[in-house]
């Protein structure tokens, strides 16, 4: 007969706020560390073998490490099936409007279920009312022409999974600047939500400053003409579903397929595409789930 242990943990948030000014843009028994001992090394081992340990950023747009109790077959968050390495470690992550709970469960030997709860810290988002209609107006067929192959190149690139351990790593920032654009900030036009900001933009105030790799990686997409909105786009996968994807640059150091170590230099900021100026846009994705970079890196 299955039996369950039903484990529930509150998740400690850890939030971190950057100190600058954001500008909206148009998208164990289960354990975990308190918020300030939050680790980005590899997960600790669980001091009861049969639970979850586990540590991270518990919060919208934040992420988690941990290791899964021993002999499990296999783990989900919520819905999702998890990879887990080796050693039973596993990375997941949630979005910029996750729900308050998620729930981690791991099925062992013989019907046996392990469950633990996570409770999802919310965010106050950088929320901009306007008082006029959104700007409307479908792209042009001529326009989709060339966008349409872009994001073939994008989604096939970040659909791509190597065995980089980049996940495991506490990383750094790949340029130190202004932060002029914040994740998740967002316009409201009259009433009708815009597209929230999906990274970071990191203006040094100069184009061609190089960026370097916040992690280890691999090279999965490298354009070598600039796209249409994003201009020279780079995209690193970092292992177990997690990329970044830096762009505008004004040029591109690597190519695809090449495996990058943290600190290696990337390519050199720009203003490549749809930007107003150099800067560079970093993004974070964990398969589907867009995330915040400040949560990975730490305050500047």
């Amino acid at each position: 007969m299955n039996r369950t242990r039903r484990i529930v943990a509150a998740g400690a948030a850890l939030i971190l706020l950057a100190n600058c000014d954001a500008i909206p843009q148009a998208k164990s028994l289960a354990s975990i560390r308190p918020a300030a001992e939050a680790s980005q090394g590899p997960a600790p081992a669980p001091t009861n073998p049969e639970s979850f340990a586990y540590s991270g950023a518990l919060t919208q747009g934040g992420w988690i490490r941990g290791q899964a109790p021993a002999a499990a077959i296999s783990v989900t968050l919520g819905d999702q099936p998890l990879e887990l390495d080796g050693g039973g470690r596993f990375f997941a992550a949630f979005d910029r409007d996750a729900p308050e709970f998620a729930r981690l469960a791991a099925r062992l030997p013989k019907g046996v279920t392990v469950e633990a709860t996570l409770t999802i810290a919310p965010r106050a988002w950088d929320i901009e009312h306007v008082n006029l209609a959104r700007p409307t107006g479908a792209a042009s067929e001529a326009f989709m022409i060339r966008r349409r192959p872009e994001l073939a190149q994008i989604n096939a690139a970040r659909e791509l999974r190597s065995e980089s351990r980049g996940w495991t790593q506490k990383f750094i920032w790949p340029v130190k600047g202004r932060i002029s654009g914040r994740f998740g900030s967002q316009r409201i036009y009259a009433g009708v939500p815009g597209s929230y900001h999906s990274g970071i933009d990191i203006t040094t105030g100069q184009s061609g400053t190089p960026f370097v790799a916040p992690a280890d990686g691999v090279v999965v997409l490298a354009a070598q003409q600039p796209f249409s909105l994003e201009g020279y786009l780079l995209i690193i996968d970092h292992g177990m579903g997690l990329n970044s994807a830096f762009l505008h640059s004004s040029k591109l150091a690597v190519a695809v397929g090449d495996v990058v170590k943290q600190g290696q230099h990337l390519g050199n900021i720009g203003s490549t595409g749809s930007a107003t100026g150099p800067h560079l846009h970093w993004s974070m994705k964990w398969r589907d789930t867009r995330l915040d970079p400040l949560l990975f890196a730490g305050p500047m």
